[in-house]
């Protein structure tokens, strides 16, 4: 009969996607997520005079002071939105190694739900160059018309499944929060964390605050220390029965 590796401190046997990629992307996924918040954000306070911030808070959606950041600063903006796109690609196998260490069935479905909420976002990734590709073909005014004209069945996709898969992050963060806390591998600090995380705006053109750049800056605390453990090969951490206040 085998014996797992947690109880025995053997190296752990971790089918997908690994010990090294598990431990890497938990460490750097968050981080990188966390520097695409902060550059979304920056990029609109360095590029817009304080006129135009003021202007771009009074419209309706933030599609429109994105567009308008991006013709002032075409490259500041590329850069925040790839970098973006990156931490949602270094997060799947960060969420998959995650389900990995806590196991059982809830754990899974937890990070499948999240995965699918990080397709989500690359659609939306894709929506936005898109965009502005768009004000570099036609205008800034042009290309905003036309953009907000058509923004729902933009943002919502084809057949609306991006805007559905979406939902798997809120759903996905809840589950997966919950059982690592079970699991004893979370603390309810931890597990407080990864929820807070999952709770961050999805769709298209989306500007970032200070709020958004704060709660991934907590899942970088949540999931960079069991990156290290992975990385180090030592089983998980488990506090056994959870407790209401702990780590």
């Amino acid at each position: 009969m085998n014996t797992p590796s947690s109880l025995t401190g053997a190296p752990m046997d971790i089918p997908f996607p690994g010990r090294w990629i598990g431990g890497v992307t938990l460490i750097v996924g968050p981080v990188i997520m966390s520097a695409g918040y902060l550059l979304r954000h920056l990029s609109t306070v360095t590029a817009l005079t304080p006129q135009q911030q003021a202007w771009a808070e009074a419209q309706p959606f933030a599609a429109y002071g994105q567009l308008l950041t991006y013709t002032s600063a075409p490259a500041l903006l590329t850069l925040s939105y790839a970098v973006f796109a990156l931490g949602a690609l270094l997060l799947f196998p960060a969420f998959v190694a995650l389900a990995q260490q806590v196991g059982g069935h809830l754990a899974y479905w937890g990070a499948t739900l999240l995965v699918i909420g990080l397709f989500a976002r690359l659609y939306f990734a894709g929506a936005d160059q898109t965009a502005f590709q768009l004000t570099e073909v036609i205008g800034l005014d042009q290309a905003t018309s036309a953009i907000m004209k058509e923004y729902v069945d933009i943002s919502y996709g084809p057949w609306r499944v991006p805007v559905w898969a979406s939902v798997g992050q809120y759903a996905g963060s809840l589950l997966l929060a919950i059982a690592a806390w079970r699991s004893g591998l979370f603390g309810t600090a931890r597990a407080v964390m990864l929820l807070l995380a999952g709770g961050t705006w999805m769709g298209v053109l989306k500007g970032a605050s200070i709020p958004d750049v704060l709660v991934t800056g907590l899942l970088c605390v949540a999931l960079v220390p069991l990156g290290a453990r992975m990385l180090r090969d030592r089983p998980p951490a488990t506090t056994g029965r959870p407790k209401a206040l702990s780590w």
